[in-house]
């Protein structure tokens, strides 16, 4: 870490610590507690205007879907893979949702098997979030990495357990985040500002403030990111009175990765609160719309499929399977017939039916054979316009 970078740094201060003899690291970056020495600034507001009038379109329509799983489905797995891609970690799409029919444990550290497992434990992690009775505390953050990194191979892992060494961030560690036995001067009172009863800035505002200060206290040994974006999405959730967890940002700061990091990085070295806000409303406001294009056009599909279906002579066990396809596109004779306590012919039965009506389509070089549904899965998992 250069120390020249950090002259008089607005937002935190410098201290020496035991040098790193790997890295030759001497100094870490102590951020001060929120709130900041920061006045919102008046070209901001239209920006503001603009994430928080997104922002309640979507819930608005996130309230009347018939089906929230419509919607929260493919939202948690994009999340969990866009999240997870920012880490290094590259997870496809129907890798998730195979691996999620058929968990297995990894054998190395470079199984895929691990990868995937680390996608899926952000699935679940997101979910454990938006259910949990916790209030947003310490130990809510603990036990959201403890889910996170639970059954994934590889060192430091270390779940649920803030970090007990040193560490620096970037591939030439460019910022050191405050050495271990400091840590809880930090996140004792990001715990007291998470539970405020009034702050100065708007609630969308201060999701962005905390997001810096969490990636920068950096209390993990690893996937400080990851917990980082969980959290940000439960704060919005929080925060704005949402009723589910709708927003997630973690596809705009994988799509714009280095105005992310380097973003997060002028805040420490030089204060700049304004850029960083400014990045994240623009990405609020994106990552919504972006949101309600695709529910708009997931009810679409849906629609259509119900009246395949009825063409096609329909039934309420017809009916029961494509609203499934909405949760995950994916699905498998065995597990439906389980599902739907029917046997296994007639499940089989049923899958053919909605393969005739265009609805299904098998995946090739898989077995046990799967099926899924190609108009859901490119909605939800593929870029739209």
């Amino acid at each position: 870490m250069d120390p020249k970078l950090f002259t008089n740094p607005p937002t935190g201060r410098l201290i020496r610590i035991a040098c790193d003899p790997i890295t030759g690291n001497e100094y870490a970056f102590l951020p001060s507690p929120l709130p900041p020495d920061w006045g919102f600034p008046g070209h901001l507001w239209p920006l503001l205007a603009e994430a928080r009038h997104q922002l309640g379109l979507l819930e608005g329509i996130g309230r009347t879907l018939p089906n929230p799983g419509i919607l929260l489905g493919a939202l948690d797995n994009r999340e969990a893979i866009k999240s997870s891609q920012l880490e290094g970690t590259h997870v496809t799409a129907t890798e998730l949702l195979v691996f999620e029919m058929q968990p297995k444990e990894s054998e190395s550290e470079g199984d895929p098997a691990n990868q995937q497992r680390e996608v899926f434990n952000y699935r679940k992690a997101l979910h454990q979030a938006a259910n949990t009775e916790l209030p947003l505390s310490l130990r809510f953050i603990r036990e959201l990495h403890h889910t996170l990194m639970s059954g994934v191979r590889g060192k430091d892992r270390t779940p649920g357990q803030f970090r007990r060494c040193q560490v620096a961030i970037g591939t030439d560690h460019r910022f050191v985040p405050p050495p271990p036995e400091r840590l809880m001067d930090h996140l004792v009172p990001l715990e007291g500002y998470l539970n405020r009863k009034d702050s100065k800035y708007e609630p969308l505002v201060d999701c962005c403030l905390v997001h810096y200060q969490f990636e920068a206290i950096h209390p993990f040994s690893d996937g400080n990111g990851r917990v980082g974006r969980l959290l940000l999405a439960i704060m919005i959730k929080h925060l704005c009175g949402l009723t589910k967890p709708w927003l997630y940002m973690s596809e705009y700061y994988e799509r714009h990765r280095e105005e992310y990091t380097q973003r997060l990085f002028n805040v420490s070295t030089s204060g700049n609160w304004g850029e960083w806000v400014e990045f994240c409303l623009v990405g609020i406001a994106s990552q919504a719309a972006d949101t309600i294009e695709r529910c708009n056009r997931l009810q679409g599909i849906r629609d259509t499929f119900m009246k395949r279906i009825a063409e096609a002579g329909g039934s309420v066990r017809l009916n029961q399977i494509v609203e499934g396809l909405f949760q995950s596109p994916f699905v498998r004779i065995a597990d439906l017939a389980k599902r739907l306590l029917v046997t296994y012919p007639t499940a089989k039965a049923d899958v053919e039916r909605l393969v005739q009506a265009g609805i299904l389509k098998e995946l090739e070089n898989l077995a046990p054979k799967t099926f899924y549904a190609p108009e859901v899965f490119n909605v939800a998992y593929e870029t739209i316009n």
